[in-house]
C-alpha cells in the first residue's frame, strides 16, 4: 500500500474530517414512560431510525414539545431538548429556528397541544412558513387526563367530559393545515412503520414548515380508535396515489381531506415557498450592507436609539 509523501511541489492533502455515524444508542436518553402498547413508542423508534439514516450531526438536532403524553418526547432524546408549556411549543421552536439557522428543529405534540390550546400558534407558524418539522401524534382523546374529549374526538364518543357522547364537531386536521398555509402536509400511522419512515424523511427534507399528523392509538383510553385503517384488524390502509394526485394543488388536497376519518394516508400537499428564515436573513443582510457591515447587535442598538 502506497503512502502519500509531501514534497515542495505537491504538499500532502489535508485529511478529511471524520464524520461520526449517528446511532440510536447515541440518541437514546431516558427510558420511555408511555403505557405498554402506546403508538408513541413506534413514532419514537422511527424518529431514531430516520435520524440515523439522515446522519444529522447530533449537536444540530433540537427537539421541542409542549404538554401531553406524546409531548414527553424531549425526555427520551439525547439531543438539545426543550419541554415547554402547554400549546406553546411552536412559538419557542420558531425562535430557535430563526436564531439558529444551522440546526434542525423538531416539534412533537398531540391533538390537544396542536389543535386545541396550541391551535392558534399552529396557524401562525404555518402561514409564516418557519423552517421546522412538526409531528402531531393524534389519538382522538386526551389520554394524559384519563379519557377526556379532544378536538379530534368523533361525535358520539363517550368520555369523562362527554359522558353521553361528544357533541362538538371534530377538527379536520388536513383542512385546517391547508387553510393555514403549511407548505408540507401529510398523514401517516404509527402501526405502518415503512410508510411512517418515508413520510418522516420527506417532511424533514422539506425546506419550510412541514407537519405530519401521525395516528397513534391510545390503548388505555381509546383502544380500537383506528381499527378501520389497520389491515391486521380488518381495516384498510388507503394510500394517496401521487401519480394521480398533484401535491402542489391545494384544491385537490382539500377534496382528499373530505374523506371520512381516518381518511387517506400520504402527502396531501407540498409546495416550495420562501421560508420566514430566508426572508428575515435577507432583510438582515440588506440592512447590514446599507450600514457598512455593522453587527446585528449594533443594528439593534441603533434601532433602540431611534425609538427614544
Amino acid at each position: 500500500m502506497s503512502t502519500a509523501v509531501a514534497t515542495p511541489e505537491a504538499p500532502a492533502a489535508a485529511a478529511a474530517p471524520v464524520v461520526e455515524k449517528l446511532t440510536k444508542k447515541a440518541l437514546t436518553a431516558d427510558h420511555p414512560t408511555w403505557c405498554p402498547g402506546c403508538g408513541d413508542f413506534a413514532v419514537l423508534a422511527m424518529f431514531y431510525r430516520v435520524l440515523e439514516k439522515l446522519n444529522i450531526p447530533q449537536e444540530k438536532i433540537v427537539v421541542v414539545a409542549g404538554i401531553g403524553c406524546s409531548s414527553r418526547f424531549p425526555y427520551f432524546m439525547n439531543t438539545h431538548s426543550l419541554h415547554f408549556i402547554h400549546g406553546r411549543a411552536l412559538p419557542l421552536a420558531t425562535g430557535v429556528s430563526l436564531s439558529r439557522p444551522d440546526v434542525h428543529v423538531f416539534v412533537f405534540g398531540g391533538d390537544g397541544d396542536g389543535f386545541s390550546i396550541g391551535g392558534n400558534h399552529l396557524n401562525h407558524a404555518a402561514r409564516k412558513n418557519v423552517k421546522l418539522t412538526y409531528i402531531i401524534m393524534d389519538n382522538f382523546v386526551y389520554g394524559l387526563t384519563k379519557n377526556q374529549t379532544s378536538p379530534t374526538t368523533p361525535i358520539g364518543r363517550k368520555s369523562k367530559t362527554d359522558p353521553t357522547g361528544a357533541i362538538d364537531r371534530p377538527i379536520n386536521p388536513m383542512k385546517q393545515l391547508l387553510a393555514s398555509g403549511a407548505t408540507f402536509i401529510a398523514r401517516t400511522h404509527a402501526a405502518q412503520v415503512k410508510h411512517m419512515e418515508e413520510i418522516f424523511t420527506r417532511a424533514i427534507n422539506h425546506d419550510g414548515f412541514s407537519v405530519v399528523e401521525c395516528l397513534s392509538e391510545c390503548v388505555m383510553f381509546y383502544p380500537g380508535a383506528f381499527d378501520d385503517s389497520t389491515p391486521r384488524k380488518g381495516g384498510t390502509y388507503e394510500l394517496i396515489d401521487e401519480t394521480q394526485h398533484d401535491v402542489t394543488d391545494d384544491v385537490a388536497a382539500f377534496k382528499l381531506a373530505d374523506y371520512l376519518a381516518p381518511g387517506k394516508f400520504g402527502v396531501y400537499y407540498q409546495v416550495n415557498r420562501p421560508t420566514k428564515n430566508a426572508l428575515e436573513q435577507k432583510w438582515i443582510d440588506d440592512t447590514q450592507s446599507k450600514l457598512g457591515g455593522v453587527s446585528q447587535k449594533d443594528i439593534l442598538r441603533k434601532r433602540f436609539e431611534a425609538m427614544r
